[in-house]
């Protein structure tokens, strides 16, 4: 189909992918159960934008640049590193403040930090932009399924891509709805929230850790 071989084994495969977890839907998880449901579209919605950017880079041949070129792929590497520490950074101040306070509007206070000035969906782009990997990963899972033999292989990739976006559509669409019950959830007990927060800026320290030790 279009150039497109054992498309089960690919779709198998896909959602094993699309269920690890991941800065892209810890964030857009967090977003929802913080904002609500339209608010967590707004994040997922940067997730899928970036995502096409780089699937569109990924068919356009710039993942073998990055692999080429050690300095563009430590440039973008180190960048987004930097920024998954900076919001880690950002939550944990905030669970510090939770576990400080003292009184409910002092809490709701340090609930509504994190979110001042908050653009979910240019955060959730730049995530998922400053991913070196996920171009080299792109590239390396797609063409293990596009026939070498067929004349338009770049449609062959926007069919995968296809596929991975709808992946991504129904899980981040089951994040958000999950994390409105858990907003209720932490709204009722304020340690929970707290331990929530502090427990994501952790997990963003953790993948930038991972990113800063990549490899082309």
């Amino acid at each position: 189909m279009l150039g497109v071989i054992d498309l089960p084994t690919y779709l198998a495969g896909l959602v094993l992918i699309v269920l690890l977890p991941g800065p892209n839907s810890l964030y857009v998880l967090s977003v929802a159960a913080r904002k609500g449901v339209r608010t967590g579209y707004s994040a997922a919605a940067g997730v899928w934008c970036g995502d096409t950017v780089l699937m569109t880079l990924s068919a356009a041949g710039v993942a073998s640049l990055l692999q080429a070129n050690e300095v563009l792929f430590g440039i973008v590497k180190y960048a987004g590193a930097g920024y998954l520490t900076w919001l880690a950074f950002g939550m944990l101040r905030a669970a510090w403040t939770m576990w400080r306070a003292r009184r409910e509007a002092a809490v709701e206070s340090a609930e509504a930090e994190p979110v001042a000035g908050e653009r979910p969906f240019r955060r959730a782009f730049v995530i998922s932009l400053f991913n070196p990997k996920a171009i080299l990963f792109f590239v390396a899972f797609f063409v293990q399924f596009v026939d070498p033999g067929y004349a338009y292989p770049a449609l062959s990739f926007v069919v995968l891509g296809a596929f991975a976006q709808l992946a991504s559509f129904l899980y981040l669409t089951a994040l958000i709805f999950s994390g409105t019950r858990l907003a209720a959830a932490f709204r009722r007990r304020r340690r929970l929230s707290a331990g929530a927060t502090t427990a994501a800026g952790a997990l963003f320290l953790g993948f930038a850790v991972k990113l800063t030790l990549a490899s082309a």
